[in-house]
């Protein structure tokens, strides 16, 4: 049988369950892995964004906690090419050669933007923020009190999404690679699209227009990036069926 021929169901399910369970092992490695570098990330970045200050815990568990979190933030990462390659792997008979090679350069650079997301609030929006919020406590007259717990949560809730959102072009890309969105469509609902990405920037930002600026400005980017990214792939393909009639 070609590679590309149609397997039935039971394969199909059992192959699913098979790529599932080493990423799971694969992911439960990276886990233990990174519980030993848990600790010096902790450390560095209360040092980075926290100098000379104390934070404080408000429960016994909450060390644990951020350690647990910090280790399966880590694992994740790791984790993530492992996971996308068997994605591809699994979709891999439905492409055809061109789709295959075309989908198998998504990895590296889903991976990229995710880590360029996450480099973005970290580096970029997190010292802003954390600077905009001591400013407004001292205009109020409020001491801070770093609670860990609190801190790490807020981290985590401005990075993370920041690194789901970068995925913004490839996802765009998969979508019009099977042929669910155009880039006329997304030209056409550009308007709605601006206004979720305010939206987005509002909830995981103070409610200050300049913070929300910094993080809307750069998804806007990257849906304009991938509107041109998806208008090329169109063209692409448009050029590949041309070929293919005319053999």
């Amino acid at each position: 049988m070609k590679n590309d021929e149609l397997q039935p169901l039971s394969d199909h399910l059992g192959e699913l369950r098979r790529r599932i369970i080493w990423c799971l092992v694969f992911f439960v490695i990276a886990l233990v892995v990174s519980l030993f570098y848990s600790m010096p990330i902790f450390r560095y970045i209360v040092s980075d964004l926290f100098p000379k200050q104390a934070i404080n815990t408000m429960g016994l568990q909450d060390g644990m906690r951020i350690y647990m979190n910090i280790s399966f933030i880590m694992a994740f990462i790791v984790t993530l090419p492992f996971l996308m390659y068997h994605v591809w792997r699994f979709v891999q008979p439905g492409l055809n050669p061109r789709e295959q090679r075309a989908a198998l350069l998504y990895i590296p650079v889903a991976v990229g933007l995710f880590l360029l997301g996450i480099a973005f609030g970290y580096f970029v929006i997190i010292p802003y923020l954390i600077a905009f919020l001591k400013n407004i406590n001292q205009l109020m007259g409020l001491g801070t009190l770093l609670a860990a717990k609190e801190t790490f949560n807020f981290l985590f809730g401005v990075i993370l999404p920041l690194g789901i959102f970068f995925e913004l072009p490839i996802i765009m890309l998969f979508l019009t690679r099977i042929r669910l969105i155009t880039p006329q469509l997304l030209a056409k609902m550009r308007r709605y699209a601006y206004f979720i990405m305010v939206v987005i920037a509002a909830v995981i930002t103070p409610p200050d227009l300049l913070s929300n600026i910094f993080v809307a400005i750069p998804l806007i980017v990257l849906y304009e990036v991938g509107i041109w990214l998806s208008a090329g792939l169109v063209r692409k393909m448009e050029r590949e069926e041309a070929d293919g009639n005319a053999v």
